[in-house]
């Protein structure tokens, strides 16, 4: 079986050192999903650019995103960053539960877009009819639609690199779906 690990500091590029350093002073730490990204020379500074450009969509509606794509790719790495950053964004456990299985009940808007979302994901791009009408009725534009599904590939790209590699996961794990109802 491939063992994969997350390289230390000293073991990744100088430039990749430097962003190492930039986030332990941000967040406290580096997480093992970007230090995995810096065994690459330009993976790391590429996929944090991604993740920090300017978008139409607030960090919730990205949080939703982000939940129920790592939900329906099985992303356990994702499901633990994002449960703790939905909190950090106002959510409660609760609400995270019910976004990852792809719904909102709480606000019409927000389900639409998780909806919307868990389908794009499920389908590969291919929506239904209905859900695309619904997230535009709900007052999503054909750019925030442009910022969606990069925000899904943006998650994707972590989920699928997490899956082939399973290093540890480095957030507080939670529980699975099924557990929580």
């Amino acid at each position: 079986m491939s063992v994969f690990n997350v390289p230390a500091r000293e073991e990744v590029s100088v430039n990749n050192q430097n962003i190492f350093d930039h986030l332990q002073s941000a967040i406290g730490m580096v997480p093992n999903l970007y230090a995995y990204f810096a065994k690459n020379e330009t993976a790391l500074a590429d996929y944090i650019a991604l993740q920090n450009r300017k978008s139409t969509l607030k960090a919730k509606e990205r949080e939703i995103i982000n939940l129920v794509v790592s939900q329906v790719n099985d992303c356990k790495y994702c499901l633990a960053a994002h449960t703790g950053l939905g909190k950090m964004n106002g959510f409660t456990n609760d609400q995270i539960l019910e976004i990852r299985s792809g719904e909102a009940s709480f606000d019409a808007k927000f389900d639409a877009l998780a909806k919307f979302v868990k389908e794009v994901t499920i389908t590969r791009g291919n929506p239904a009819r209905h859900l695309t009408d619904a997230l535009l009725n709900a007052g999503y534009t054909e750019a925030n639609i442009i910022d969606i599904v990069i925000v899904i590939g943006d998650k994707t790209i972590s989920n699928y690199l997490y899956g082939i590699t399973q290093f540890a996961i480095d957030f507080p794990q939670v529980q699975e779906l099924q557990e929580a109802h």
